[in-house]
């Protein structure tokens, strides 16, 4: 008893000490990151302060440089060089040289380097989604929640579980290796090339680079040319940090450029990972291909947002046009609705989205409306034109607050389309913009096969009044991510791997999965008890092979695999016994 209440106290004790632990602030220095450039005080010099138009019908790839500007309001942010393949592949050269002193690094110093990134990020929240709202067109409340809160859950579960799932993992030896030791080891692969989307630039940056430089790996990052203005000062952030934990020089690089400068990363690396569209990722794939470089590929969707009839309508309604409201947010794309309560939620919808008044975003509460890619409200029209002459109705628009001029082509208007199906563009292609097409469905199986006829397979949401009804329709969809009465939460799990199937690519960043990709994954066996037991071929086996060797193996694997207890017993006995007899090899037996 005496025993027992001594374990209780020092338990109790334990716990008090780690408590009062962790009220002591830990020792994280703060960084200095020159952002004089970027902030939009007025004082401009007048190179920045013009109104930039865009030139159309000309191929990007032709330029040397990747010029940068405000989607809303079209002033011009300034530019940057489109880099060349020798100027990548010397880059990536940097990074490998650096890379052979980071793969050394302890855990504490990679802890160390994040905490800082975590205190910066804390301390300079407005300043980064004030330059991601300028770069891309998203709000400041959209930039703190995809972008500010995604990348902290991040680091702190690196920092909470990290070095836990990249330590050498102990698995069964089984059977026949019961002597030996069986593990796993991850150990860093090199060079990490990563090319990333627009739409996050600051999380997109971020996603990749944690992993890469946690798991003792170098990265070059390849910037999208619509969010390298934004992209390059999120890298002063991240030299910065580095610095201050005194990591080898050139071990992150941001590079900036357009279609030649993501092929020579692509072939210059040890694992590429890429976020974008099919088409570009086929050809990545392809490029790959040449040199067997390992892919992870998040390829967009057209995720399903299934609303059954036992749900808080009016709730649900809400969340849904919040989901549909512009391509900044990687929202759902297909709307499916019970008949019974459809009338009600289209209603609720329509009057949403009619008091809708979207403004440059910076200024405006609604992200909905604002576009970053030139040229791409037209490839919205044409997918609303071809579902209007199918038979489908606008139910709904919104409208636009005050836009600069020049501007009006960055901005579609918020779009609820009724009487839709699968025949029009607008339910099968991804359009990554502000349209809600809603259809009726009017049992569970038919979402369910509604949901799977489509080539994407990035994620769903499923909403019931039941759990397990959704749980139950959610299992059966073919897609990486599922969300139960809720949309898009899975990305503030980070624990939670990310990725899907079919048209949105394959392989897996964020979570354990996300972490280990970025690893050699080694298997490692060795002697349990070096040097008292090795491993030794057994004399009836052993070159050249006795007259009774197959007899032996044949009696060895019932003796480790039988499935009844008597017949191992047997199988064991004959294989003590071929081991004791006088074992005369095959070749003498012949030769006889």
């Amino acid at each position: 008893m005496a025993f027992l209440f001594s374990l209780i106290v020092l338990a109790f004790a334990y716990a008090i000490c780690r408590f009062l632990l962790m009220l002591i602030p830990p020792n994280v220095p703060s960084i200095d990151v020159d952002a004089s450039d970027v902030l939009d005080d007025g004082n401009q010099t007048p190179d920045n302060s013009f109104i930039y138009i865009p030139p159309r019908g000309r191929t990007p790839q032709s330029e040397t440089k990747v010029q940068c500007y405000e989607p809303a309001t079209m002033k011009y942010l300034g530019y940057f060089p489109a880099l060349s393949r020798a100027e990548v592949e010397e880059r990536v050269a940097q990074a490998r040289k650096a890379q052979k002193v980071w793969a050394k690094s302890s855990f504490k110093q990679r802890r160390q380097f994040l905490r800082i990134l975590l205190k910066y990020i804390i301390e300079h929240q407005e300043l980064i989604c004030e330059i991601s709202s300028r770069d891309t067109g998203k709000t400041m409340v959209d930039g703190s929640l995809g972008e500010i809160m995604t990348t902290c859950e991040k680091i702190t579960w690196l920092l909470s579980e990290g070095e836990k799932w990249l330590k050498p993992e102990y698995r069964s030896s089984g059977r026949s290796m019961i002597h030996k030791k069986a593990k796993v080891e991850f150990h860093p692969l090199g060079v990490v090339g990563a090319i990333v989307s627009w739409n996050y630039p600051f999380h997109n940056i971020f996603n990749p680079m944690l992993a890469a430089v946690f798991s003792g790996n170098g990265i070059v990052i390849k910037v999208s040319e619509n969010a390298s203005w934004s992209g390059c000062f999120y890298f002063r952030i991240i030299q910065a940090a580095l610095a201050a934990v005194g990591a080898p020089e050139n071990l992150v690089d941001v590079i900036t450029g357009f279609a030649e400068t993501g092929e020579a990363l692509v072939s210059s690396v040890d694992k590429i990972i890429f976020v974008g569209s099919p088409g570009v990722g086929r050809m990545i794939m392809r490029n790959a291909s040449k040199t067997l470089t390992p892919v992870t590929l998040e390829l967009g969707g057209k995720d399903a947002f299934i609303v059954c009839d036992d749900v808080d309508v009016a709730q649900i309604a809400v969340r849904a046009a919040l989901q549909s409201s512009g391509q900044n947010c990687a929202g759902a794309e297909r709307f499916y609705v019970h008949r019974d309560i459809y009338a009600l939620f289209v209603s609720q919808v329509a009057k949403i989205v009619k008091s809708v008044s979207a403004g440059p975003p910076l200024a405006g509460k609604y992200d909905m409306g604002a576009l970053c890619l030139l040229e791409h409200s037209e490839k919205l029209q044409n997918l609303v034109n071809d579902a209007l002459d199918k038979g489908a109705e606008i139910l709904a628009r919104g409208s636009f607050g005050h836009l600069s001029e020049g501007a009006v082509d960055q901005y579609f208007p918020p779009t609820v389309i009724v009487n839709v199906n699968h025949t029009m563009k607008l339910m099968q292609e991804e359009a990554f913009g502000p349209i809600m097409p809603i259809m009726k469905f009017d049992t569970d199986e038919e979402v369910v096969k509604l949901a799977n006829d489509s080539r994407y397979g990035l994620g769903c949401a499923v909403f019931s009044g039941s759990q397990h009804r959704a749980r139950e329709i959610a299992s059966q969809i073919q897609c990486g991510v599922a969300a139960i009465n809720d949309f898009a939460s899975n990305y503030m799990c980070q624990s939670l791997p990310f990725g899907g199937v079919k048209d949105s690519g394959f392989g897996r960043f964020a979570g354990v999965e996300g972490l280990r990709a970025c690893c050699l994954v080694k298997s490692v066996v060795e002697d349990r008890w070096w040097p008292y037991i090795k491993t030794k071929i057994p004399k009836p086996i052993q070159y050249p092979v006795a007259e009774n060797g197959f007899e032996f193996q044949e009696s060895l694997v019932e003796a480790l695999y039988g499935l009844n207890i008597w017949d191992r017993l047997r199988a064991l006995v004959n294989v003590l016994k071929v081991l004791t007899e006088q074992n005369t090899p095959v070749s003498s037996r012949r030769n006889d």
